[in-house]
């Protein structure tokens, strides 16, 4: 009998699927000054979005469901990936960033992701 918390294999597998993913994205997905990479992070919790210039190695731009404004919003968590999105954008264009490349980090363009995604558009950045 093992012992600790047992993994169920499919769960073992999708996580290493996505990190495969994520590698094979990162290798053609990069961030400059000009035009940095808008990288989503996504838990069953939580939602983190950044806006990161890969030259310099720093983060211009930040948002996730942990800040205060967006933490204990209304609706579920597609809604609070909206937040999360449009706050992205708005922090980005204070710091002088209009374009971005996007990077999914693995994860499927579908739900969450894309809802981030698309209030990130609709709130002024392009990619």
């Amino acid at each position: 009998m093992a012992y600790g918390q047992k993994i169920a294999k499919g769960d073992a597998y999708k996580r290493a699927a996505i990190k495969r993913r994520h590698i094979r994205i990162r290798k053609k997905v990069s961030g400059t000054a000009e035009r940095p990479r808008l990288v989503v992070t996504r838990s069953n919790r939580h939602i983190v979005a950044q806006v990161i210039d890969d030259l310099k190695g720093h983060t211009v731009a930040s948002a996730s469901t942990l800040d205060t404004s967006v933490r204990g919003g209304e609706g579920d968590k597609s809604a609070q990936a909206k937040q999360v999105g449009a706050l992205v954008a708005e922090r980005a264009k204070a710091a002088g960033v209009e374009t971005v490349v996007f990077d999914r980090g693995g994860n499927r363009y579908a739900g969450r992701i894309a809802a981030l995604a698309d209030a990130a558009r609709e709130a002024g950045l392009k990619f």
